[in-house]
């Protein structure tokens, strides 16, 4: 979920004369939950540094795109395995380990070969 105000430094480009020129200073950003943005010549789109922030996403990572309802989806590989592990917490009993019992039907099956 991103949050509704990030507050911290901020890269600014400004473009003169075909140069940019960068500078970071210390906003407080409201994010209203979208955003615009334009597709260069190669198809790019450039992620909000506050977005990236709020996913964890760094420079280098890897993304995952999903196309859902005629919309473009961007998510980590981190948060596709949280969003996972909290559906499937619904309908395991407290204290219960799938690991510990995959382990024993695993071991169990071996014994049946």
């Amino acid at each position: 979920m991103i949050p509704n105000v990030i507050t911290g430094p901020i890269w600014h480009s400004n473009h003169y004369n075909d140069n940019v020129v960068e500078y970071v200073t210390w906003e407080r950003i409201v994010m209203t939950g979208e955003t615009r943005r334009k597709v260069n010549e190669n198809g790019r789109v450039v992620i909000p540094a506050a977005y990236r922030k709020a996913l964890g996403i760094r420079a280098g990572d890897e993304v995952v795109l999903r196309m859902e309802d005629d919309e473009l989806r961007i998510t980590t590989m981190k948060r596709r395995i949280e969003r996972a592990q909290r559906l499937v917490r619904k309908y395991v009993r407290p204290g219960v380990s799938l690991v510990d019992e995959l382990i024993a039907e695993r071991r169990e099956a071996a014994k049946n070969e």
